[in-house]
């Protein structure tokens, strides 16, 4: 009896006594290898027990089997704040992390799939010839004899090198160099001659052949026979043979060397692959796959002007419009017709007009002669307008050197593998037959290549391809390849810990992320789910809802079990949500009024199907569509990029389009996205907000500061003054751990509170600014009652559903969640004066419980009343459901999608028969409206 009970408590994860940050001394069990979801309102203390506890302690226990060098730092680590923790394992952690903003970081690279395709081309990959378009093959002893085997038996050759050519030797020499070495005859000119004889020497070196030995072809003891000669052959000819055939002249040639046409090549290497190491990289663009010059798309912005009409926009200028006339005298005598839209020329009329010709300067030309005045400003300023990234000329974008993408397989180089949408290299590589070699040396690497872009696939991102740059992905195709990295090695008998995985994936797509982590379950792992989504909760073993409440008001169980449980549990405001007894209410009124429009014309960026689309301003707009469809790419490659370039601004990247129309209307333009507000810990929220200017004025205003002579950057963590100096204001300590991540270690000088002693003896109402940097911001908001200033700015952090984050809480420790967020709030604060400005958000709802999720749409409602205009990515039906106006692309994924299925109000969205976003919100907006009624 007691071993049984010893047994299923081996089966539980047990916690006693967590009192991480805000949780309040929790004591509870939850089985092993189930699906567990934990949810509750923004700040109640999710993370803190799944990531800041459980998981912790699992790493911490992990690192403790490491060596002693390891374990001496261990000692300093703090532990989570918990009494116990049993039954728990290995663990793995998938959190919320923005993409990486590297331009060298591709899909490929940071789901390590491009190493082992780097490895399986080194391997498998055969090098062909720029020249015969044949395998380069070096030669042995074993490629000699088995060429040999293989011809018609008794045939007569003779085996010889090449004669070697020394420049500084004449014929003669050579010929009698060959005598002193023991080489008697020599094959020319269709003969064979012996040097003992006086005969007419050759002229020509280089058609010499030096025979070792003469032979007849045999299917059996050829290798015995010949293969010393075959050695010596090499030997003397430099690594180079020649069979010549006695009979018909015809020659076969061996190399050593990895050799071919006259050609040297390298032979394939993993590096060879890289575009990060110079072996590998093109040496233009230094692997980029992009040089700063002259972009054609700035030079004619408009392909659909004629020449005539001034489609080159530097010819339109008064001083250098001379070229434009020389160009219309002179086009007549070229065949390039004026009077037709640039984007109708041929490729040799672009040609011309770029290269120029007599009597017409040219583009490339132009621009040539500039450069050698740059000198001048005024220069300097003109060509800035027409520079930009463009796709390097020499590697095509392949960001490779030209011979890496001579090594084939299949004819396919490796960079027309990472072109393709990752579901079909994976077909490419599920269909590949190896010969029995190729097998034996890359058949384990070819495994695991299709088994992470089938995991790739499995997550719903198998319409981006491999070369795709991680700075262009959406938060949920970044988060999704995070999950797929760290999940595609399906370990066994761990604990996975993932935060909000559903991001990013439209309704459509969450049933094959739920069945994937149903699938870890169920070979015997423990799968911990921070998340929001019903349809997850729905499928999940147990849910454990934490709250009540954000902050010091949360960090409780209020309600845990299965989904019927917690629907039944009177105090679980999630469960009151998923029983429909409380809900996220339409709006009373949409707003239908005509208003002013941003048209966009011939996107045709990424997957973009050349679409037209038309998107009114001072609404509340909702971009949606499955993942993958187009929606990032027309938000931010086309309209945030055209709307910027109008506005003065310099977008990072400019799509493909013919026009985007509306900047008129518009006096700025914000993308509100999920990237951290600072990387550096000293960076906080209430410094993001401008608050804290406020408050360390405040506490240089108190009669205790004002006699010690401290002025408001004494209470600043930035400047030398009040702060650390052996932490330098960070509180922190960082250590080098070579083959680990880098430890911060709390700074013992100031025992992590960034400050001096003397500081933290001013106070304010009782309190030192440590202690009010680590209030809560509805604590704040109470203690600073009675200063307007203060309180109106952390009430707008409240408003955004952040009232549970710290005052000092680091940036760096932010979800993309929050610091959209708290730059929403910044917004919010900067928006008194009358500026209409276009709000650009990518899946704002990411971190967010539904009754947060009121409290954010109350935000943008507040922004529009202050006459601006907000577009949103979104995929959470309860925003959708409350848009004045939904765009929803697809109709599917990648090559599929890039289409405007639908455009109108949710009402109309949903009556669209092929709108997947109207199938899944129907449900929803009739419950919506039932409730109204």
């Amino acid at each position: 009896m007691a071993k049984k009970k010893e047994q299923s408590k081996e089966r539980r994860i047990i916690i006693k006594g967590a009192r991480q940050h805000n949780l309040k001394n929790l004591s509870f069990e939850i089985p092993r290898n189930k699906l567990v979801v934990f949810t509750g309102v923004s700040g109640s203390g999710k993370s803190s027990l799944v990531f800041d506890t459980i998981y912790a302690e699992g790493q911490r226990r992990y690192v403790e089997s490491l060596s002693s060098y390891a374990r001496q730092f261990l000692e300093r680590m703090n532990k989570p704040d918990v009494d116990l923790i049993t039954g728990i394992s290995p663990a793995v952690a998938i959190e919320q992390k923005t993409g990486s903003r590297n331009p060298r970081s591709t899909v490929g690279t940071t789901t390590e799939i491009y190493d082992y395709l780097r490895l399986f081309y080194a391997r498998v990959g055969k090098t062909i010839c720029f020249r015969c378009e044949k395998e380069v093959k070096k030669a042995s002893t074993e490629t000699v004899t088995k060429w040999i085997e293989e011809q018609k038996e008794g045939t007569k050759f003779y085996l010889t090198f090449p004669i070697h050519d020394h420049p500084e030797q004449s014929v003669e020499d050579e010929i009698n160099l060959l005598k002193k070495r023991g080489f008697f005859r020599i094959y020319f000119d269709g003969k064979l001659i012996d040097l003992n004889e006086k005969e007419v020497i050759p002229s020509n070196k280089n058609e010499i052949r030096v025979v070792v030995e003469r032979f007849k072809s045999s299917k059996s003891e050829i290798r015995e026979k010949l293969a010393d000669s075959i050695e010596v052959t090499f030997k003397e000819g430099e690594n180079r043979l020649v069979i010549v055939n006695a009979e018909n002249g015809s020659e076969q040639e061996f190399n050593k060397y990895y050799e071919c046409c006259g050609i040297r090549y390298e032979e394939p290497e993993p590096r060879f692959f890289s575009f990060n190491n110079p072996f590998g990289a093109c040496p233009v663009c230094q692997g980029f796959s992009k040089t700063i010059g002259i972009d054609m798309n700035l030079v004619i912005p408009n392909p659909d002007l004629t020449i005539i009409d001034g489609a080159i926009a530097p010819f339109r200028t008064a001083r250098f419009s001379v070229h434009l006339r020389d160009l219309v005298r002179y086009s007549k005598n070229h065949g390039i017709p004026i009077n037709v839209p640039v984007k109708n020329l041929t490729a040799s009329q672009m040609d011309l007009i770029r290269k120029g010709f007599n009597g017409f300067i040219g583009i490339d030309k132009f621009f040539e002669e500039l450069e050698k005045k740059t000198y001048k400003m005024h220069i300097r300023v003109l060509l800035s307008r027409y520079r930009g990234y463009t796709t390097c000329s020499a590697c095509k974008g392949s960001r490779l050197r030209r011979e890496a993408l001579q090594v084939k397989i299949n004819s396919h180089s490796i960079y027309d593998i990472v072109k393709l949408p990752i579901e079909k290299s994976l077909e490419f590589f599920s269909h590949l037959e190896l010969s029995e070699f190729d097998q034996l040396v890359g058949g384990k690497v070819l495994e695991e290549i299709i088994k992470r872009l089938n995991f790739l696939n499995n997550v719903g991102i198998g319409y981006l391809t491999l070369d795709r740059l991680s700075s262009t992905l959406s938060g949920g195709e970044t988060q999704r390849i995070n999950l797929a990295t760290s999940l595609g090695s399906a370990l066994v008998g761990t604990l996975y810990v993932l935060d909000e995985p559903s991001i990013g994936l439209h309704p459509r797509d969450n049933a094959k992320l739920i069945d994937i982590l149903k699938n870890l379950r169920d070979i015997g792992n423990s799968v911990l789910v921070v998340e929001h989504d019903p349809e997850m909760m729905k499928s999940s073993d147990i849910i454990v809802d934490m709250g009540p409440k954000a902050g010091p008001d949360g960090g409780e169980i209020v309600a845990m079990g299965s989904i019927s449980d917690i629907i039944k549990s009177s105090n679980s405001l999630t469960g009151k949500y998923l029983s429909g007894k409380l809900e996220i209410p339409l709006p009373k009124h949409r707003n239908e009024r005509k208003t002013k429009t941003i048209k966009i014309a011939g996107a045709r960026e990424n997957n973009l199907k050349n679409i037209s689309v038309e998107i009114p301003l001072n609404k509340f707009v909702v971009i949606t569509g499955v993942s993958g469809s187009g929606k990032s790419t027309l938000v931010h490659d086309v309209l945030y990029a055209g709307i910027a370039k109008y506005l003065g601004l310099s977008p990072s990247y400019i799509g493909k389009y013919d026009e985007v129309k509306g900047g008129e209307y518009l006096d700025h333009i914000e993308i509100v996205d999920q990237s951290p507000i600072g990387k550096s810990p000293r960076s906080n929220p209430i410094s993001y907000i401008k608050a804290f200017e406020l408050i360390r004025e405040l506490y240089a205003s108190t009669h205790h500061a004002r006699s010690r002579g401290y002025k408001a950057g004494y209470f600043s963590f930035n400047v030398p003054g009040g702060r650390c100096e052996t932490c330098q204001g960070d509180g922190f300590i960082k250590i080098e751990m070579q083959f680990l991540a880098d430890l911060y270690l709390e700074c013992e000088e100031c025992d992590g509170t960034r400050f001096k002693k003397e500081i933290r003896e001013i106070t304010y109402r009782g309190k030192n600014l440590v202690e009010v940097l680590n209030m809560t911001v509805l604590e704040a908001i109470s203690f600073f009652e009675g200063n307007d200033k203060i309180v109106n700015l952390l009430k707008l952090l409240a408003d955004v559903g952040l009232g549970y984050i710290k005052l000092g809480q680091p940036s760096n420790t932010l979800s993309g969640g929050e610091a959209q967020r708290i730059k929403l709030a910044s917004h919010l604060t900067a928006q008194r004066e009358k500026r209409h400005t276009l709000f650009i958000f990518d899946e704002p709802t990411t971190g967010l419980h539904f009754d947060d999720i009121s409290k954010l749409l109350n935000c943008f409602n507040l922004l529009l009343e202050r006459n601006n205009s907000i577009i949103i990515i979104e995929h959470n039906l309860e925003v959708i459901k409350c848009a004045d106006y939904i765009i929803d692309l697809g109709p599917e994924a990648g090559e599929k999608g890039g289409e405007v299925i639908a455009s109108g109000t949710p009402e109309e969205i949903v009556n669209c028969e092929n709108s997947w976003t109207g199938k899944y919100l129907k449900p929803y907006l009739e419950k919506s409206k039932k409730t109204i009624k």
